[in-house]
């Protein structure tokens, strides 16, 4: 059975709509280290709900699936890269990614209706000061969240 995520991005940086255009894309700039263990967990097949961070309002836009398993985020031995790292060398990487694909478009639900549902009340994305752009999700979390996306497209 499938685990279940939640992965956030800024939509002016790179949105649900860039990862449909490009059919793929490496869940690069994760630097924090529960998050990428996180992303060490996730195996082929897992889902993910993507989530516009930072926007007006935030909330869900759409499902990923991954179809790679963690490696070593190429960003952090990238002097050019935000993402750059020092510390880290290709010989003992510090920080990882996954590679996520579109699997479709969810009626958008902002963070406020999100609160609302009470499924979601223990949920890791509502918890104040949580500022993982990573995080697991229980079964029944992702269940809410898509049928609640699904709901406001009727």
């Amino acid at each position: 059975m499938p685990a279940h995520w939640l992965f956030k991005s800024e939509p002016d940086v790179f949105s649900y709509a860039d990862l449909v255009r490009r059919r793929r894309e490496g869940w690069d700039g994760v630097r924090n280290y529960q998050a990428r263990n996180f992303m060490r967990e996730m195996q082929v097949g897992d889902l993910g709900i993507f989530y516009h961070s930072n926007a007006t309002p935030p909330g869900v836009a759409g499902i990923c699936k991954v179809v790679r398993t963690a490696e070593p985020d190429p960003t952090q031995f990238d002097p050019t890269s935000k993402y750059y790292d020092p510390a880290s060398s290709p010989a003992d990487p510090r920080w990882d990614w996954v590679t996520v694909a579109p699997v479709r478009a969810l009626s958008f639900v902002s963070l406020d209706a999100l609160k609302a549902i009470p499924e979601l009340s223990e949920c890791r994305l509502l918890a104040r000061g949580n500022r993982l752009s990573v995080m697991s999700l229980t079964p029944a979390e992702f269940d809410a969240i898509v049928h609640a996306a699904d709901t406001a497209a009727n």
